[in-house]
């Protein structure tokens, strides 16, 4: 296995400054590709040890070209995930004017943070979706567009100047990332993680969600992300993605995932792994009586009163 890890390229964009944060990336050959799919494949087809790429952000949720592809295709496993502050520059060519911008591009998970920004200063200017932000730089250094949303870290690799920088909607806007790799043994719990399925229910009925989500609740853990994903099957086919506080090592993890197997048509596993938000406000405790001590004393108690014990 090459070791190397594929990222969401070209060189300049987000995915690559978030991966450089990760002390493994040091040691590792960092291999832009040109979109998502091309990164996770790799990864399936052994060209990469593992892949870095967006999977969310707090503005538009779910970044749905990542999930959809770790829905699909042979599995993959999640091993990491980092949070990056965003703000973005309106990149430019030289001596470029705000009047002179009539066209702008970058990836369509920018648009949603830049939208009142463009109203108020660009209402006029055409946008054009690239497959990556430092993409969009790129076209803009070959004259394709006027301008790009970007890192302005982005400028100088692409020979261009920002004309705005802190460009942002939303304050405190993050974007999340995860490294992708083949499924292996999950790392041990370190005390706050997160797991991430997929669940596919048996058939569509009323209630049907509120029943997966039970086997969560139940047990007192709490979700992060809950998104519903097209399947492909017909209108109304849906399969959703969720990630929740704790470890498949945890007793009330495990019994919510045994418990979503039995009920589910399929649940796809994408790893259990260390949460990036372990600030003063990050992990929640356990609520009372989800605890593994508390999981192991139920048992043993079950087990007393099968063998007539009490």
């Amino acid at each position: 296995m090459p070791a190397s890890y594929a990222y969401l390229g070209p060189e300049g964009t987000f995915t690559e400054v978030a991966l450089r944060t990760l002390p493994e990336a040091a040691t590792r050959e960092l291999v832009p590709q040109v979109s998502v799919q091309s990164a996770l494949d790799g990864v399936r087809a052994g060209d990469a040890e593992a892949a870095f790429v967006p999977i969310e952000n707090s503005v538009e949720g779910g970044i749905t070209t990542t999930l959809d592809e770790l829905v699909a295709g042979a599995p993959l496993m999640i091993y990491r995930e980092v949070q990056l502050s965003i703000a973005f520059a309106l990149l430019v060519r030289p001596g470029t004017r705000l009047s002179d911008v009539k066209t702008v591009t970058a990836h369509p998970a920018a648009q949603p943070q830049v939208r009142n920004w463009l109203q108020a200063n660009l209402p006029d200017a055409g946008w054009e979706s690239a497959a990556s932000n430092a993409d969009g730089a790129r076209l803009v250094q070959e004259g394709r567009y006027d301008g790009a949303f970007a890192g302005e870290f982005a400028g100088a690799r692409y020979g261009l100047v920002a004309l705005e920088t802190g460009i942002h909607d939303a304050e405190n806007a993050q974007t999340r990332f995860v490294l992708v790799g083949r499924p292996a043994r999950p790392a041990a719990p370190t005390g706050a993680d997160k797991t991430s399925v997929v669940l596919w229910q048996r058939e569509d009925h009323p209630g049907g969600l509120r029943d997966l989500l039970g086997e969560f609740a139940t047990r007192g853990i709490n979700l992060m992300l809950l998104q519903s994903r097209p399947t492909g099957a017909g209108i109304g086919h849906y399969c959703f993605c969720v990630d929740a506080e704790g470890h498949i090592a945890d007793r009330r993890m495990a019994e919510a995932l045994m418990g979503l197997k039995r009920f589910c048509l399929q649940v796809r596993f994408l790893g259990s792994y260390p949460r990036a938000d372990t600030g003063p406000d990050g992990v929640r405790s356990a609520p009372p009586g989800t605890s593994d001590a508390e999981f192991m004393a139920a048992a043993d108690w079950l087990a007393q009163c099968q063998d007539g014990r009490f």
